[in-house]
């Protein structure tokens, strides 16, 4: 019986260079991907990442097989930075403000993020039912407190904040100011 060896914790472990210039390499294309994807959307290439990440195109698709791939990394990353962003919203003492500041949250991540807004107007998109599921439980506790209209639904949210987003994206609105402006346009509509 061979004597077992255990890792020495004060001996420094080793790692080949290759694997730390592959991380660095992936790490650098899910950062270009990141920018690139929130500028154009969904119809950013791979070409364009690997050019942003100042990699050849073969380096990307070794991490990501297909831009879908790459897609959903980018996607649940803005989900994560959406959601720690929304958290304060949601903690609103009244469930009226709860759900002002949850939507103007949202618009204030969709401007600078063109991807999620498409997302979340895709009704097939993981992305839009988790968030717009934690919307609609927001927007039914205001409604049950008299915050807003009785007549408004789920479908209701989906259409006007979706529709207002993807509009907004399609006519490449960068300016945040504007998108805040029509968040408030959005909220009027459910008021009463």
């Amino acid at each position: 019986m061979s004597p077992s060896h255990s890792p020495d914790p004060d001996r420094p472990t080793t790692t080949s260079p290759r694997r730390a210039d592959a991380r660095r390499n992936h790490e650098r294309v899910v950062a270009a991907a990141v920018d690139v994807f929130r500028e154009h959307g969904t119809l950013a290439t791979v070409p364009q990442i690997a050019a942003r990440a100042q990699v050849g195109k073969a380096t990307v698709y070794r991490s990501f097989p297909t831009k879908e791939d790459l897609l959903e990394t980018v996607t649940r990353l803005s989900l994560a930075e959406l959601e720690r962003r929304t958290a304060a919203a949601r903690a609103e003492p009244g469930p009226d403000e709860a759900f002002r500041c949850h939507v103007l949250a949202l618009f204030d991540v969709l401007a600078r993020d063109r991807l999620l807004a498409e997302r979340l107007a895709d009704a097939a998109s993981p992305a839009a039912v988790s968030v717009l599921e934690s919307l609609t439980g927001a927007m039914e506790t205001a409604r049950a407190a008299g915050a807003l209209r009785d007549d408004t639904t789920a479908l209701d949210l989906r259409v006007l904040l979706c529709g207002t987003a993807l509009q907004l994206v399609r006519l490449k609105e960068p300016d945040p100011s504007v998108w805040h402006r029509y968040a408030e346009m959005v909220l009027r509509a459910f008021g009463r």
